[in-house]
């Protein structure tokens, strides 16, 4: 009998798009699927049954997957953040410690390139900061950066957060803590840019605290 009829879902294709397949470790196609379960008889669906919670199949493994899985970024896009992410930091950091310092900027503009912005020079790099900071000349206010810089710094950094293991996310307060120790000790405004970094990133304050007396040692 079991052979004869059984009940099993119909799905309808609804959205086609690139995922983090959990089955298979690295991007691929996925389908987006709706359906509902059907009571078939021969192989052939004949009467319709309730529906079917919406899913996702990878194309690659014909995996399902929930669609919480489509949050996952792909490895490109996890890559594209993390090449924003160490943008903003740089422009954070010389935002707060102000333009003036000639090894303040090239370490800003040397952190930008590595981050993947080879074509970035210093003009572009102060025009960002000037256009985020949107106060002229001050580019920092009594908080220690603008408010454009401010709402830039949590945009970018608060989505990549969650997919960085601790490691990465301490490396983006040291590039920083870098940049602001390229022309002197910290100033004020420097080290509460930095704590605004660490709190974006999930870092904890007393953890930030020692990445960034490491990082004054080892310019020593």
């Amino acid at each position: 009998m079991t052979r004869l009829w059984g009940v099993r879902p119909k799905w309808r294709t609804d959205v086609l798009g690139d995922f983090f397949c959990p089955g298979c470790g690295g991007d691929r196609n996925y389908r987006r699927q709706s359906g509902r379960r059907w009571l078939r008889l021969f192989g052939a669906p004949v009467v319709p049954l309730g529906p079917v919670i919406a899913g996702v199949q990878c194309t690659g493994c014909l995996g399902r997957y929930g669609t919480e899985s489509l949050e996952l970024p792909t490895s490109v896009r996890l890559g594209a953040m993390l090449r924003d992410a160490q943008y903003t930091v740089a422009l954070a950091m010389l935002a707060a410690g102000g333009t003036a310092s000639r090894a303040a900027r090239e370490a800003a503009c040397t952190a930008v390139r590595e981050a993947g912005f080879d074509d970035c020079g210093e003009a572009q790099v102060l025009a960002a900061l000037a256009a985020l900071s949107g106060l002229g000349g001050e580019l920092h206010d009594a908080h220690g950066m603008s408010g454009g810089l401010a709402v830039e710094l949590h945009a970018v950094l608060q989505p990549i957060a969650p997919h960085l293991a601790q490691q990465g996310r301490e490396r983006l307060v040291l590039q920083g803590a870098a940049i602001a120790l390229s022309d002197g000790r910290y100033l004020p405004q420097e080290r509460d840019a930095l704590d605004a970094v660490g709190r974006c990133l999930d870092v904890p304050q007393e953890r930030v605290a020692v990445l960034l007396e490491a990082a004054t040692r080892a310019l020593n």
